[in-house]
């Protein structure tokens, strides 16, 4: 049974359930940072190292699918968290209503999505292409969009912020980017140990995260009404997510395979890029709370995206 399951849903299930059981507090938080910040660190590190940069350059031509998809993502997603966040004020916890927000500004996921549009009958080099650049644009655009929306009453971007996603986020990518020449052929013949070590990462971010959560007790904090909106509102994102993507590519007359390339990037959501920008943006209190949608969305995505894949692309017989 655990080995159907995808292996990032596993080590997120293990990372939510290590914090509620054994959470990191006290003196030991700072140490625990520290340690978040170096995998996050080490984790746009190995993404700088992966992208070839010739790939990207080359992809970067095909606007009739990027600018769209990058406009649907920053654009109308982020909207959707937007008014998901406004209608969730009064019904469930500010920090939990604006987790939808920061969800809807987060870019697409580049495996997943990748892999899935694979399956689907999806243009790959597409896929990875847009994935790749949605996720670049991510580190300018998410955290900044985030607080534009939200309004400094809310949250706050301000030059420690920038300082942070620079340091943590945006230098390592760029000296992986550097470095490409020299270890790209070591990352190339390990894949298997580098995927380990980005789900790793992921799954530190979310644990020192969660474990702010669990010890601000958050489940004394969200009632039956916080919860429903929790489940409601993230399913609400995903259908909007999913059917608005299609849509929108069938109105731009895209081919099928470019068309479920656009479905895969434009509906999924990141929890590589959501869950170590939590840990920079917000106090450790707050962070957990902040990304229970983006898990909960992150974790539906991946067990309908197989069964999407499969009804548009079915076995010839």
């Amino acid at each position: 049974m655990l080995s159907r399951i995808d292996p990032m849903v596993r080590l997120l299930a293990l990372a939510i359930g290590l914090a509620l059981l054994v959470p990191v507090h006290g003196g030991w938080r700072d140490a625990a940072q520290f340690v978040a910040n170096a995998a996050v660190f080490l984790l746009f590190f190995l993404n700088g190292l992966r992208l070839p940069r010739h790939e990207v350059l080359a992809g970067m031509g095909n606007h009739r699918l990027l600018w769209p998809l990058v406009g649907w993502v920053y654009g109308a997603m982020a909207l959707g968290g937007w008014l998901v966040w406004q209608g969730g004020q009064g019904w469930m916890p500010p920090l939990l209503a604006l987790g939808f927000l920061y969800l809807g500004c987060l870019p697409s996921t580049v495996q997943s999505a990748t892999a899935y549009s694979s399956l689907a009958g999806g243009n790959v080099a597409a896929s990875v292409v847009a994935a790749a650049l949605l996720n670049i644009l991510g580190v300018f655009f998410t955290a900044p969009l985030f607080s534009l929306l939200a309004g400094s009453g809310a949250a706050t971007f301000d030059a420690s912020g920038l300082l942070k996603v620079v340091t943590i986020l945006l230098i390592p990518f760029l000296l992986g980017q550097a470095l490409q020449g020299r270890l790209g052929g070591w990352v190339a013949g390990n894949r298997q140990l580098v995927t380990r070590m980005d789900r790793s990462s992921i799954a530190i971010a979310v644990y020192v995260a969660f474990s702010g959560a669990v010890e601000q007790r958050f489940w004394e904090r969200i009632d039956l009404a916080g919860w429903g909106w929790l489940l409601g509102g993230t399913m609400l994102l995903l259908v909007f997510g999913h059917l608005g993507a299609w849509l929108l590519a069938g109105s731009m007359r895209l081919d099928r395979p470019t068309r479920i390339t656009f479905l895969f990037a434009g509906a999924q959501k990141s929890i590589a890029m959501g869950a170590p920008l939590a840990t920079v943006l917000f106090p450790p209190a707050a962070a957990g709370i902040v990304l229970l949608p983006i898990l909960l969305y992150h974790l539906v995505q991946l067990v309908i995206a197989a069964p999407i894949a499969a009804r548009l692309n079915p076995p010839v017989r």
